[in-house]
């Protein structure tokens, strides 16, 4: 059973921000060993969807970022993330559905775009995300810009 919270920025505890960027650094910066700027000035705008087991540990975490915060005339959904100790679970799945169930909720019936690292094209598209074929390398990763229409 995970437990969603979802925040604005600054209704988060000092604790709460400590966990969000500890399970951050230790998947985007530390297992796939990439050095890049994590703290973008867009956390500040965002809502954070933080979701807990049982015992209250952080086991995964989305940013939703209101319309034109990343993307011109979208909402979006960005560093998506799951804890290495609760993987091929079904978490990502629950984690996905919730975080748009969030959008719709905070930022209306809106498209969303997403960056996302194209080794889970397939993962998003099961949420309705569909690619542009806009490819990038973000950070030495490739990724593609995704879209789910209303």
């Amino acid at each position: 059973m995970t437990n969603f919270t979802c925040l604005p920025f600054e209704k988060l505890s000092a604790a709460q921000l400590y966990e969000i960027l500890a399970l951050r650094s230790a998947v985007f910066i530390v297992e796939q060993n990439c050095p890049y700027q994590d703290c973008d000035g867009k956390d500040l705008d965002s809502f954070h969807l933080m979701g807990r087991d049982e015992e209250g540990n952080l086991v995964c975490y989305t940013r939703l970022l209101p319309l034109g915060l990343a993307y011109d005339g979208y909402a979006s959904i960005g560093r998506v993330v799951c804890s290495p100790m609760a993987r091929r679970t079904g978490l990502g799945i629950l984690l996905m559905n919730k975080s748009i169930e969030m959008c719709q909720e905070l930022f209306g019936n809106s498209p969303i775009k997403i960056g996302a690292q194209s080794y889970l094209l397939n993962f998003y598209e099961k949420f309705g995300f569909r690619s542009t074929g806009e490819a990038y390398v973000e950070d030495g990763i490739d990724h593609t810009k995704m879209i789910r229409k209303i």
